[in-house]
C-alpha cells in the first residue's frame, strides 16, 4: 500500500488519520453524552478532563489531516453520478467543519468556565477569552449542537458507504478499506 493517496485510492496516512480519527469521535460524543448526564461527581469531572483533552487530540489532528489533505490528491469519484459525488464531497467538509468547530468550542467553553484546557499533562493551551458564564452556557449549547450535527453527518456517511458496499458493489468503501 502507497503512503501518499492515488487517483483511486487512499494512502496508508489518509486511511490512519480516517480510521483514528472515527474511532476517537465516536468515543468523544458517547463520552460527552454519558458524562452530561451524570450528577456532578469526582467521576464526571475526571471524565470531562479526559474529554477535553481528548478534544486537544482531535484539534491537532484535524489540522495533521488539513494538510495531509491539501499535499495529497483525492481518489476520483468520476464513477459516481454527480449528485453522489456532490453529497460525498459535502459530506466530507461538513466532517473538516465539525471536527474543527468541535473542539474550538470546547476550548472557547472551558476558556469561558476560567479553566485552561490540558494536553494530557505535556502542555496547557491558554484561555481564549476571559471568563464568563453566560459565554460558557452559549458555547456549551453551540458545542452541543455541532455534536448533535456530527452525529446526522456520520450516519449519512455510514450510510452511503454502506449503500455502495451493499447495494451498489462497487469499489468505493474498499478506497477507505
Amino acid at each position: 500500500m502507497k503512503i501518499t493517496n492515488t487517483e483511486n485510492q487512499y494512502g496508508i496516512v489518509a486511511i490512519l488519520l480516517h480510521w483514528g480519527m472515527a474511532i476517537i469521535l465516536i468515543g468523544m460524543v458517547a463520552l460527552g453524552l454519558y458524562m452530561t448526564a451524570l450528577p456532578v461527581s469526582l467521576l464526571k469531572l475526571k471524565l470531562y478532563g479526559w474529554h477535553k483533552e481528548f478534544g486537544v487530540l482531535v484539534l491537532i489532528l484535524v489540522m495533521l489531516r488539513i494538510v495531509w489533505r491539501i499535499a495529497n490528491i483525492t481518489p476520483s469519484l468520476t464513477s459516481l453520478p454527480w449528485w453522489e459525488s456532490l453529497a460525498a464531497r459535502s459530506v466530507h467538509w461538513a466532517f473538516y467543519g465539525f471536527m474543527l468547530a468541535l473542539p474550538i468550542t470546547g476550548w472557547l467553553m472551558t476558556s469561558a468556565a476560567g479553566l485552561a484546557p490540558s494536553f494530557f499533562g505535556l502542555f496547557v493551551l491558554p484561555n481564549l477569552i476571559a471568563p464568563n458564564e453566560s459565554h460558557r452556557l452559549l458555547f456549551a449549547e453551540i458545542h452541543q449542537w455541532l455534536a448533535y450535527g456530527l452525529i446526522a453527518t456520520f450516519c449519512a456517511h455510514v450510510g452511503a458507504a454502506l449503500k455502495h458496499e451493499f447495494i451498489d458493489k462497487d469499489e468505493i468503501m474498499r478506497r477507505m478499506l
